[in-house]
Formats: C-alpha cells, structure tokens, sequence
C-alpha cells in the first residue's frame, strides 16, 4: 500500500478545520494521525465572528477554500452527505491515491456546518451519520476512519 500514489508520487492529506482544539479530542486525532502510512496535515482556522450564521459560514468557507491545494480531490464533512461504510470510503481512498491524486483536502466546517455552496464544489460529502457531532470530534472520527482505510487498504487484521 505504501505513502505512494500511482506514478510514485507521495499522498497528502490535508484536513481543513474551522475552530482550534487544544483538548482530549486534539490527543485523539494526534494518535490516529500518527499511525498514517501518509501525510497528513491539520489547518485550523478561527470561528467567524459574523453576527448571521450565513454571514458565518460564508467567511468561514473563503478561509477553507482558499488553503485548498490546486488539483486536490474535496470531501466536505457535512451532515447532508453521503453515508458510506468504512471498506467503501477505503475504496474511495484507494480509488483516488490510483489515480495519482497528491492530495485529498478534508473539509470541516465549523459550529454552523460547511457553507452549502462549498459542501457542494466538493468532490464529495461525507455524513458521519443522522446524529449531530460535536466538530471538534468530527475530525479525530475522520483521523480514525483514515487510520482504518489504510489498514483495509494494507489487508491488515486492524479493520474486522
């Protein structure tokens, strides 16, 4: 499985975060992170302080959307998503790392969620469920699925 795309180019996660976590749910995505095969880089950007949630979200969006990498494959983390299985979003994973994707830029919006319009450039949504979650969680629950797709990825026993 390796840290190599198709083309022996190497595959970067990038998670983009709205709100900074310095807590028990940092340490959490830490450990999952550190056990990546691939790199993997957290951005976190400041809450907007725009008094209208729209007003929110959309500033919010201009800091996430411009820390894209360009070429980069997009999963906005948003309630209205899809809902996949963990082999399916390791597939989904492995079906990008071959076909050379560099990097894969995660998206998490903050308290409010992801502006629609930018939930909607992506190049898919993911639901972590019908449930609500806090989004300082979401991303140590995106560090563990991550970990997990690798290990299906690797045909290691992690994944049962």
């Amino acid at each position: 499985m390796g840290g190599r795309t198709a083309g022996g180019r190497s595959l970067k996660f990038r998670i983009l975060a709205v709100g900074r976590d310095k807590g028990p749910t940092r340490a959490l995505y830490d450990d999952y992170v550190g056990r990546l095969p691939w790199g993997a880089e957290l951005r976190e950007f400041a809450e907007s302080k725009q008094r209208s949630i729209d007003a929110r979200m959309a500033e919010e969006a201009q800091s996430l959307s411009a820390a894209i990498p360009a070429g980069a494959r997009t999963m906005a983390l948003d309630r209205t998503g899809e809902v996949l299985d963990s082999p399916a979003f390791a597939r989904l994973i492995g079906r990008w790392r071959d076909d050379g994707a560099r990097d894969i830029a995660f998206l998490i919006g903050g308290p409010d969620g992801l502006a629609p319009a930018l939930a909607q450039k992506c190049d898919r949504r993911l639901s972590f469920g019908a449930m609500t979650w806090p989004h300082l969680l979401a991303r140590a629950m995106l560090a563990e699925q991550l970990w997990r797709a690798a290990a299906i990825l690797g045909n290691h026993p992690y994944h049962r």
